[in-house]
């Protein structure tokens, strides 16, 4: 059966346009998590992590990748738009999804606000006289109009920051190597995996949920199922890879960086407040033309790639949860000429706009805005680990152990951990917007509008 047919099974009609490959996919995964995402998070990862970064990146990554192959079983189950959205609520029941939907959203509403704010931060600081709001506006702007004129442009733009962050961090991992062996830094050592002076299993969940922000936007991938032209088997395949590269480059420059660290103990006693401290550790390597290329690499990778991205997998998400009529009509309208939810589009710039401003004049903001994405993450992704059990084992079929039972609940346990030992505000926070979620599918019951999704029994559809 084709990739249209199955969508027609579920109720659907193919109205976006099926373009991408596995290239593609993989491509925009590698841009939606950044390959040099931990340049912007280093610090706060270092002091969290008592040194530890590279080893809290390798827990990262194997979160993620169990993550990953519960998408890989549900993409496969359920070919649509809508990630986390659209399985737990084929996979449990709508109601269920609903609620995951709205966990996720949490993450994939505030990821495009924390990149602009991000990247506008590090431009105001190479240059002052141009206001961080300014820069998140021609952020937010330019990346509008990318996406509204179509997918392939989004993946031909994509391609080419790609390339240009693997060209930095090739530099900057030259130099710093460089360094180290000419007695720069500490000198090569084990402490970025392993400190029997800091270690401990709360410290490293801890700095996991930190560093979790690296990874997050591989799942990004699932939103494109509609237009992936590969099948679902390739949805999982370029998940899985897309991990596996991003998570060896964040585990090696980390290491890297910490070696170079100029102040280890100062950065462990009082943090990152400055988000500087991987441009320090540059500045060891190569000088103040490494420091300062590293620092705009950044900003350009979170600003425009990542963003560019970053809305796509947004606006994907607004559709599906408008088309089942689960937000305003009006998210899921689809332009002719382009093939894309323009509504959705520019409703996620708005936001992203509207916060951005917001955030960017509280001396908290990039880290309110971090805790609060990865906590609705980890919410999301233990009621898609749920999900992929429960919906192997209904009707009484038995379910592949390894890949079906196992590994799911595993994945679970590890990211429990995790939001256990996350930021408390973001617990607080996280959990308060998870109230407001079940009060909303309380009113939608009470006004005759319960969560219904096209070609789903009536039972599933309650329960």
């Amino acid at each position: 059966m084709g990739d249209d047919e199955s969508i027609a099974r579920f109720g659907y009609r193919q109205e976006l346009r099926r373009t991408l490959g596995l290239g593609d996919l993989l491509v925009y995964g590698l841009i939606f998590m950044v390959p040099i995402a931990p340049f912007g998070i280093f610090g706060t990862v270092f002091s969290a992590s008592g040194g530890m970064v590279a080893l809290a990146y390798g827990v990262g990554m194997l979160a993620m990748i169990l993550t990953a192959n519960s998408y890989a079983q549900m993409v496969r189950a359920f070919p649509m738009a809508g990630s986390v959205y659209s399985y737990a609520g084929r996979g449990i029941a709508a109601p269920v999804g609903f609620l995951a939907g709205w966990a996720v959203l949490l993450d994939y509403v505030l990821v495009p606000c924390l990149l602009y704010l991000v990247a506008g931060v590090a431009m105001h600081a190479v240059l002052p006289a141009v206001p961080t709001v300014l820069w998140l506006v021609g952020f937010v702007l330019l990346n509008t109009v990318v996406n509204s004129f179509g997918i392939r442009l989004t993946a031909a733009v994509t391609r080419v920051f790609l390339v240009a962050e693997v060209v930095v961090l090739a530099l900057f991992l030259a130099v710093g190597l460089w360094a180290l062996s000419v007695g720069r830094g500490r000198g090569f050592d084990w402490g970025p995996v392993y400190d029997a002076a800091t270690f401990s299993w709360p410290v490293v969940f801890a700095a996991v949920s930190v560093a979790m922000l690296s990874f997050l936007g591989f799942d990004g991938i699932s939103m494109l199922a509609e237009e992936n032209r590969g099948g679902a088997r390739q949805i999982g395949r370029a998940m899985t890879a897309a991990l596996l590269l991003a998570g060896a480059l964040f585990i090696v420059q980390t290491w890297v960086a910490s070696l170079l660290v100029p102040e280890p103990a100062a950065l462990l006693a009082g943090g990152d407040p400055d988000g500087t401290a991987f441009y320090d550790a540059a500045r060891v390597a190569g000088g103040a033309w490494l420091a300062t290329l590293t620092a705009v690499a950044t900003a350009l990778a979170w600003g425009v790639a990542n963003a560019l991205v970053a809305q796509v997998a947004t606006s994907r998400l607004l559709y599906a949860m408008a088309r089942d009529r689960q937000l305003p009509r009006f998210l899921a309208r689809v332009s002719v000429r382009h093939a894309v939810p323009t509504n959705a589009i520019v409703a996620v710039a708005a936001v992203s706009l509207g916060l951005g401003v917001y955030m960017a004049r509280r001396p908290d903001g990039v880290a309110l805005l971090s805790s609060l994405i990865n906590f609705g993450a980890v919410l999301a992704f233990v009621v898609l680990h749920v999900s992929v059990v429960w919906h192997h084992r209904r009707g009484g079929r038995r379910p592949r152990f390894l890949t079906q039972v196992l590994l799911p609940l595993l994945g679970a346990g590890v990211l429990v951990a995790v939001a256990v030992h996350a930021n408390v505000l973001a617990q607080r926070v996280g959990l308060a917007w998870l109230a407001v979620g079940v009060a909303v599918l309380a009113a939608m019951y009470a006004t005759g509008r319960r969560p219904r999704l096209p070609g789903l029994s009536a039972d599933r559809e309650s329960r």
